[in-house]
């Protein structure tokens, strides 16, 4: 086995390799070793790689900074400008949501949830209408699980696997056994505004509305506090079209379906 040696960048030999007692490779004190072993450290002890410009900005374009924080989770449709409107359902803190619409929105945002990682567990009194997307996926070993009204097992949600709970219990859903918690959020249909609608709506985090009469846009909008335009606008919604609330913080999202979600649960729909 041959052992070669290499010049030094001062041109003498290698260290330990012939270089007499009280000298540094290429001459020099002990004085000026520990100059020169920082100076290798900076550049990598050897060649240099290729230089690049420093990534530089100045103070008086800040303003134009723009960084993409908080756009991750599900993508539940696109905005007025056309722009994608995501909803971060997987967070470490309790996260509860309401949606007075159709089963057509809450399933796409089980399937897409799911997509992401997440695993669904569904509590519904109509399982029936589940059972196509627990097929397609698998037959509930690929992120989603259908259960019967109070029989939802505990979930074991964490950062690695998060999970979405589908209350899909009618006007009246009786109190969970599984409820919001780290990693684990609660999504409730309601169908229409119902007696328990004020208490969940309050309860929430996010609330979605899709069309509903003049009168339940009326209440709502007497519990919610939304302004007029909101209210009047409530019983003309298109299908897939959404209103989301969160505190002051209103959208309206257009759900657009991929074929694929065509296929499985046709096109958008209010009514069931």
């Amino acid at each position: 086995m041959t052992t070669h040696t290499a010049d030094g960048p001062g041109g003498g030999r290698g260290a330990g390799y012939g270089t007499p007692a009280g000298t540094v490779p290429g001459g020099g004190t002990p004085d000026s070793a520990g100059r020169r072993a920082a100076d290798l450290l900076r550049t990598g002890f050897g060649l240099l790689g290729p230089r690049h410009g420093r990534h530089t900005l100045p103070a008086a374009e800040l303003d134009t900074l723009a960084l993409p924080i908080g756009d991750d989770g599900v993508v539940i449709g696109v905005d007025a400008e056309g722009q994608p409107a995501v909803l971060g359902l997987n967070r470490p803190t309790p996260y509860d949501v309401v949606l007075i619409g159709g089963l057509w929105t809450a399933q796409v945002l089980a399937l897409r949830a799911a997509a992401t990682g997440a695993r669904v567990a569904v509590e519904t009194g109509r399982a029936q209408s589940w059972t196509q997307m627990v097929h397609a996926m698998g037959g509930g070993q690929n992120g989603l699980a259908v259960y019967d009204v109070g029989r939802v097992p505990p979930q074991g949600a964490s950062a690695g696997t998060p999970v979405l709970v589908v209350r899909d219990c009618g006007m009246r859903p009786p109190r969970g056994r599984v409820v919001s918690g780290p990693w684990q959020s609660v999504l409730t249909l309601l169908p229409y505004l119902s007696p328990v609608a004020p208490r969940l709506v309050r309860q929430a985090r996010l609330v979605g509305v899709q069309r509903i009469s003049p009168d339940e846009a009326a209440e709502l909008g007497r519990t919610m506090a939304l302004p007029r335009a909101d209210v009047d606008s409530l019983p003309t919604l298109a299908d897939g079209v959404t209103l989301w609330c969160a505190d002051r913080d209103r959208q309206y999202v257009m759900t657009q379906p991929t074929d694929a979600e065509v296929g499985l649960l046709g096109t958008p729909r209010r009514m069931d």
